[in-house]
């Protein structure tokens, strides 16, 4: 099969969670024996037209000039090129700036597959009239897609309820982080289970201050650890917020997925906020590296989670988990269980693999 992946910034991934799987997912299906065609921002990091046998297109895309108009733009050159090549699938990651240009996707020649990602218009960063284009741009999806993927339960069931649309579940992946090495702790002053952290764009609906609320209110007075993007106004806001309590460390974002899962592997406790959206893998990868999980109670969290992780609500649950000094050992186990028979890589690329077999035209 021929593949294209659109809607992420490229390859190798450098900025978040859509662009991690497409990295996992184009990897496993060229070892499968596809051809997969990734396309790739121009200012990506990365400027070879070949990535470990994933092909690149980079396209223009001039966000860094003129801010978020440059995203559809660059959309729009992505979704133009694919005109341009015979694909037996194009998998579109996500709509929020590409449906706009749905109608000129080439369904003619090419089965068009879009992962819907979460909610986007609920998310609270959004003023009203972006949450209205938001919920445009949603049922634009649906409109231009020949096939719908979902990548958690609750968005299966919101899609059928909203728009009766039926889709695929399918989720993240992840793999079970087996070689800790304490030594990445000492570069941050850090002692083994002796901090609590977070890991999450920096943003409202991930209930950031929440949890930070809830540090400042708790008694513990281990360290807290935010990883996350503060080079925006929220960021900002975070900063100035928290900048008299040196038990919070603000990290910036961190890419290496060694550091990044030895840092969760000593915590303590992780924190899990996200409120909107599905399968973030970022809570996938927690659970893959035996991290104690307290989330925000939502059906997003508690479809993957179950009963294995503390749920929180509001700051006073957050100070009192903090607080509490036996924790549950069963939480790890059991979502380590989860991500080896649930969740592996070679799992997810396998349903990925099977589905587009499932719906590519016959020649």
């Amino acid at each position: 099969m021929k593949i294209a992946i659109i809607g992420t910034r490229g390859i190798p991934n450098n900025y978040g969670g859509f662009e991690q799987f497409a990295e996992y997912l184009s990897l496993g299906l060229v070892k499968r024996g596809h051809e997969v065609t990734v396309y790739n921002s121009h200012n990506h990091v990365f400027q070879g037209d070949n990535w470990n046998g994933v092909q690149i297109i980079h396209k223009w895309d001039p966000e860094k000039k003129i801010g978020t108009a440059g995203q559809f733009l660059y959309d729009l050159g992505c979704i133009w090129n694919t005109r341009k090549h015979k694909f037996d699938v194009i998998l579109q990651l996500g709509y929020t700036s590409s449906t706009v240009w749905g109608w000129l996707l080439p369904r003619r020649k090419s089965i068009v597959a879009t992962n819907m990602d979460g909610i986007e218009w609920r998310r609270s960063k959004f003023s009203p009239r972006v949450q209205k284009f938001l919920k445009w741009a949603e049922s634009l999806a649906i409109k231009y897609s020949d096939h719908l993927i979902s990548d958690s339960k609750g968005v299966q069931r919101y899609l059928m309820n909203q728009y009766e649309a039926p889709s695929i579940y399918i989720p993240y992946g992840a793999e079970v982080f087996k070689n800790p090495d304490g030594k990445v702790l000492e570069k941050n002053d850090l002692e083994p289970y002796q901090y609590n952290m977070l890991i999450a764009r920096l943003e409202p609906e991930n209930s950031i201050d929440k949890i930070l609320d809830g540090v400042v209110m708790s008694e513990s007075k281990l360290p807290f650890l935010v990883v996350g993007n503060y080079d925006k106004a929220y960021g900002d806001f975070l900063l100035d917020r928290y900048k008299n309590n040196p038990q919070i460390r603000f990290l910036n974002s961190i890419y290496d997925i060694n550091i990044l899962d030895n840092l969760r592997y000593y915590s303590r406790m992780y924190f899990h906020g996200h409120t909107v959206g599905g399968t973030n893998p970022s809570l996938l990868e927690a659970m893959s590296s035996s991290c104690t999980i307290c989330a925000h109670k939502n059906v997003f969290n508690e479809t993957i989670l179950g009963r294995d992780a503390y749920y929180f609500v509001n700051s006073k649950e957050v100070a009192q988990y903090l607080d509490q000094k036996d924790l549950d050992l069963s939480f790890v186990p059991n979502n380590i269980h989860k991500i080896e028979t649930l969740y592996t890589w070679d799992n997810i690329i396998n349903q990925y693999e099977d589905f587009f077999k499932k719906i590519i035209k016959p020649i």
